[in-house]
């Protein structure tokens, strides 16, 4: 059945290649993975964020965590970000845990992209180090949740979806929390 989110991803999916060459650094070219099955596990990395913080897997024990990969060019990102943020300030409270992904070339875009809009999800940079952990789904933006039990540094996938969500499927991730 074609709907309107199916055209959304076709259309993201066909402008994608176009646009990666704009800002995909050349180690992460040609490295892109399938999204991840519903049910498998994936380890979560340590990493520098884009604010000089640091974040451990400690941060999402015992909760849901939206991995989210995205990039300040991408304007499926820019529609996409704003809903992420609202999701991210409405529910950290109550369990929800962030981490954005940027796969900008240069730290200073992401970073200067996350002042300019007032987000404070955390992010930070898909280096080389956090794709061998954290793999870039293929599509982009990509939004990967997982349930990660208390003491652990791995997470089981629970939702996987790559291309721009609508506001309200964004809102409804809050039902894995």
């Amino acid at each position: 059945m074609f709907n309107r989110r199916n055209l959304m991803q076709t259309t993201a999916a066909l402008a994608l290649p176009a646009a990666a060459g704009l800002g995909l650094p050349a180690w992460a070219q040609g490295t892109q993975s399938p999204l991840p099955k519903v049910g498998s596990t994936l380890p979560l990395p340590s990493l520098a964020l884009l604010d000089g913080s640091a974040w451990t897997p400690a941060a999402a024990s015992g909760k849901a965590l939206v991995v989210y990969w995205w990039a300040s060019w991408c304007p499926f990102c820019a529609v996409q970000s704003p809903h992420i943020e609202a999701l991210w300030r409405a529910q950290k409270a109550k369990g929800l845990e962030v981490l954005a992904l940027s796969i900008d070339k240069q730290p200073a875009a992401a970073a200067t992209y996350m002042k300019t809009k007032g987000y404070s999800f955390p992010a930070g940079m898909l280096t080389p180090e956090v794709t061998k952990v954290l793999p870039k789904p293929v599509g982009l933006p990509v939004v990967v949740v997982l349930k990660v039990p208390a003491g652990s540094r791995e997470g089981k996938v629970v939702f996987a979806e790559s291309g721009e969500m609508f506001p309200e499927d964004v809102e409804g991730l809050k039902k894995y929390l």
